[in-house]
């Protein structure tokens, strides 16, 4: 999980109308590619067309976006081709980049210097898809106070961002995955996990979960729920009814006091 970082109302809306995601002031981008770039995450491959460029002109590319902002402080479009042959971080050494490559290794966690000499605290993944090293800074990783109606132990959150598996008792394991659109993969296609803020709960259901990297699932697994998934499924919905009931009575408290 990745916090939401950027406002729709922020994002290139004339980019994107370029390479044909959005016409008119709207969006044709899935849901789930939508929430992956406002949290600052890839979006899936997607089928880009009529590219143009430094006097290049691409009837079609395939290719992941991403979001970054300027100096202007506004929103860059960026976009992720197949690339040919990878480009390292210079931070990493020939074994290690060999490794995640390879699949050996799912990600690598180090503490860097930046340029300002400040020390940073990254997780680096390969995207075998684009064929690109990935850099999360995991200061900006939101680790789940619980899955599946089961609080997290300081051990399991300080593994989760790291990028290791986490394991829970009702079975399901999940991993931190900045390669993946949602943000992270699981054994489970399906998992609830949930924040405490300010004394209240924010939910977030995940659906058509990847499997953990390098691991195959039995349909039969995955598609296991618990009493506990099940639990944080009721608990999802009665907070969203009453959220709902409480912006009810909002409005209908601002509407007596404007008469």
């Amino acid at each position: 999980m990745i916090q939401q970082i950027f406002n729709e109302d922020e994002l290139p809306m004339a980019d994107l109308e370029k390479i044909g995601l959005a016409s008119g002031g709207h969006l044709s981008l899935e849901t789930e590619d939508l929430q992956a770039l406002v949290s600052g995450r890839r979006t899936n491959m997607l089928r880009l067309k009529n590219l143009s460029g430094d006097g290049l002109q691409i009837p079609e590319l395939d290719a992941k976006l991403s979001l970054k902002p300027n100096e202007s402080g506004n929103l860059d479009l960026l976009v992720h081709p197949i690339y040919r042959e990878p480009q390292f971080p210079d931070f990493l050494t020939d074994t290690e980049a060999e490794e995640l490559e390879r699949g050996q290794a799912v990600s690598i966690w180090k503490l860097v210097k930046d340029e300002n000499n400040q020390t940073r605290d990254i997780l680096i993944e390969f995207d075998q898809e684009t064929k690109e090293f990935i850099i999360t800074d995991t200061e900006k990783i939101l680790i789940p106070d619980l899955v599946n109606n089961e609080y997290l132990t300081p051990e399991q959150k300080e593994r989760y961002r790291k990028g290791k598996e986490v394991e829970i008792s009702d079975g399901t394991k999940l991993q931190f995955s900045g390669t993946e659109r949602q943000g992270v993969r699981s054994n489970r296609l399906a998992l609830v996990a949930s924040i405490i803020v300010d004394g209240g709960v924010s939910y977030m259901l995940y659906q058509g979960l990847n499997a953990l990297f390098g691991k195959k699932r039995s349909e039969k697994e995955s598609l296991q729920s618990s009493a506990g998934y099940e639990q944080a499924l009721r608990d999802m919905d009665a907070n969203k009814n009453a959220l709902a009931q409480y912006e009810s009575n909002s409005r209908e408290n601002l509407r007596k006091f404007s008469r």
